[in-house]
């Protein structure tokens, strides 16, 4: 059994994301928090309700890597939050790929004008793209459909929000909006031991009591265990691999390296349970080089 350092649970693995924002007695919380992330867009979005879809998720392996969570508001427009842990090759392509979902679910049969009710993404990513590493103070990106001439949105109804929270770097001290209040919580949540005077909100004051590690039972106990193993085995695996491979790639050349940094990534997704097409996403390599290296670890 793990021995806690830390008052509250890790929200960047996918037991904590589920327990704060993905159970129905705390739908509260993720309402307050898409209501201030989407205020100025949206005006005040009055209640969500769970939607159950597999297809967000298609297999086990997929729910591992990533959470997801996809509800709807009062209007009946969509929300899909994601929880992203570790940096894909396509992971902007998965996001519009998951959006058609609840796009093609608008479909009528008969008579029908195509008239659809807006669809919101929201990824919310323990990582940093590569083409916005020459931003560090940018961690929120709002994307649409626009002209590219004008710059004038040119459909307002898909809407893609990306939160790189390794950029959020501000102190308690800096906080000055209740969602810099909501990032500093997801950023720090496992760092917070007395609950800053600035934070003591009704909200927060619930978040902070669902998250509390000594009030859980055995089972979510070990559930949350079991999770946080998986976050940090997967976590440590590939910044090892990576590691190995920059030091590999001094020796033997950048592109020999790069290329045995993507196979020891996908060895270390292999023997914590990944999926080929996970792992692609991760490394670069194909599915069938995945499926390679899989049947080399098989025992002999």
């Amino acid at each position: 059994m793990y021995f806690f350092t830390e008052k509250y649970i890790n929200p960047f693995t996918d037991y904590g994301f589920k327990k704060i924002f993905g159970e129905e007695p705390n739908k509260d919380l993720l309402l307050d928090f898409l209501n201030e992330l989407l205020r100025e867009e949206q005006g005040e979005i009055i209640s969500l309700s769970y939607i159950k879809n597999e297809q967000l998720g298609d297999t086990s392996l997929d729910r591992k890597a990533i959470f997801d969570l996809y509800c709807e508001n009062e209007r009946g427009e969509k929300f899909i939050v994601e929880l992203q842990k570790t940096k894909q090759n396509f992971f902007k392509d998965r996001t519009v790929y998951y959006s058609t979902f609840p796009i093609r679910e608008q479909a009528q049969q008969g008579k029908w004008d195509y008239q659809l009710n807006a669809v919101y993404t929201v990824a919310i990513l323990d990582f940093v793209f590569d083409e916005d590493k020459h931003e560090p103070h940018k961690y929120r990106y709002d994307v649409k459909l626009t002209d590219i001439d004008t710059c004038k949105v040119f459909y307002d109804k898909l809407t893609f929000i990306y939160l790189e929270m390794p950029k959020f770097t501000k102190t308690i001290e800096e906080l000055e909006t209740r969602f810099e209040k909501w990032l500093y919580i997801l950023r720090n949540l496992t760092q917070i031991d007395e609950i800053p005077e600035i934070l003591q909100e009704s909200v927060f004051q619930k978040l902070f009591a669902v998250a509390e590690i000594a009030q859980f039972n055995s089972e979510q106990v070990r559930s949350y265990e079991n999770s946080l193993k998986y976050y940090r085995d997967l976590k440590n695996s590939i910044d090892t691999a990576r590691e190995e491979g920059r030091e590999e790639g001094r020796e033997e050349g950048r592109e020999e390296g790069i290329a045995l940094a993507k196979e020891q990534v996908a060895i270390a997704g292999i023997q914590n349970g990944l999926s080929n097409e996970i792992l692609s996403d991760l490394t670069g390599l194909t599915p069938a080089q995945v499926e390679q290296l899989r049947v080399k670890l098989k025992p002999q």
